[in-house]
């Protein structure tokens, strides 16, 4: 079969024959459909990630859609955390219990896009951030792909008012089309008229997670020439904005960025608000100060896709599926062919990509 290789840590794959795996006891082949290129796929293929360096060469794509015995299924591997290959190839192996049948007629290549970073989004609001009918919802990051599902499945929770956080012009674009109420610029030289027919690609910031194209300048609250000072006006700047945009004291933070934003984001809780932090694209320290969290009795949570339980996913890609192929969640993305699969990986990883690059493999 054909599949995408990695055989250099901190190299793109190449495209090459590799022979089509056999199903065993708890196994199955799955013929796949569609691979999305996302972040952890970068990260692990890097070589320096907390999983070590993975067992080369291998095939990359912790998650996939595909068909088995001609049902269409949503599946996971552990591709570039442990030995064995992933999804960018044209049959995978998956374990027979971690495959979620996905409805009749669901687009593969949205729901792949849409996957783990999704279920991130949707458990993060409702099982950590335990989102309730009426709140108002601040999402950080919003212009990535858990951005722009959380607003959405924020408003299908019955949120009812959702502000979005992004830093490009083209980001903002993103959240104001995931249906957000209003959009607040990270920083405040980035006006909102900007995002009036933006038509830019993603940036590097706009990704949830680690960007392997990010310098210290780049990063919120991470330039070395700023002094506490700096940092603590930028922090009450960017906080007074989103009051501004904000319906009265926010209920719920959805925090994929942590620094800056998620310190100014604190700042407009209620009384027993919740910040749930699921990533740190901005910085791995924030300047949250402890009398934020004690004045307003705060829970700052944590969330990671590595604490649920195989239920728990399987329900919220059954539940994501669902809306998805309703109509009513969905997150920009493009297809690619898996013979191009160098120039996704680099596109993705240099922030160049409209939105997640899905492979078609098929």
């Amino acid at each position: 079969m054909r599949a995408a290789l990695i055989e250099t840590c901190a190299r793109p794959p190449v495209v090459a024959d590799r022979p089509a795996p056999e199903p065993g006891p708890g196994r199955e082949v799955v013929r796949v459909t569609a691979a999305p290129v996302t972040p952890l796929d970068l990260l692990c293929a890097g070589g320096a990630s907390y999983f070590g360096v993975p067992a080369l060469p291998y095939v990359p794509g912790v998650q996939g859609v595909g068909t088995v015995a001609g049902r269409p299924v949503w599946f996971p591997t552990s591709a570039g955390m442990a030995p064995g290959d992933g999804s960018m190839a044209e049959a995978a192996l998956a374990r027979t219990d971690d495959l979620v049948e996905l409805p009749a007629g669901a687009d593969p290549y949205a729901v792949a896009a849409l996957g783990l970073s999704a279920v991130a989004a949707y458990l993060a609001l409702t099982w950590r951030g335990e989102l309730r009918a009426g709140e108002q919802v601040i999402v950080l990051g919003a212009g990535g792909v858990v951005g722009q599902a959380a607003i959405q499945l924020a408003r299908l929770a019955g949120a009812r008012r959702v502000i979005a956080v992004a830093r490009s012009a083209a980001a903002r674009k993103r959240a104001h089309h995931a249906g957000a109420d209003a959009v607040v610029p990270i920083h405040h030289h980035d006006t909102p008229d900007e995002t009036a027919g933006a038509s830019l690609p993603g940036t590097p910031a706009d990704a949830e997670g680690a960007s392997l194209a990010r310098t210290p300048a780049d990063t919120e609250g991470a330039s070395l020439a700023r002094t506490p000072a700096d940092t603590a006006a930028e922090v009450a700047e960017l906080a007074a904005r989103l009051l501004d945009a904000c319906d009265g004291p926010a209920d719920l933070v959805l925090d994929p960025l942590f620094g800056v934003p998620a310190a100014a984001a604190a700042r407009t809780l209620r009384d027993g608000g919740r910040l749930v932090n699921l990533g740190s694209s901005a910085s791995e320290t924030s300047p949250l100060d402890s009398s934020t969290i004690r004045s307003r009795s705060l829970r700052i949570l944590g969330y990671t896709n590595n604490s649920v339980t195989r239920e728990q996913r399987a329900a919220a890609i059954t539940y994501i599926a669902e809306q998805s192929s309703a109509g009513r969640l969905a997150v920009t993305h493009e297809v690619m062919p898996l013979a191009e699969v160098a120039e996704a990986w680099n596109r993705q990883a240099n922030g160049t990509a409209n939105g997640r690059i899905v492979l078609r493999t098929t």
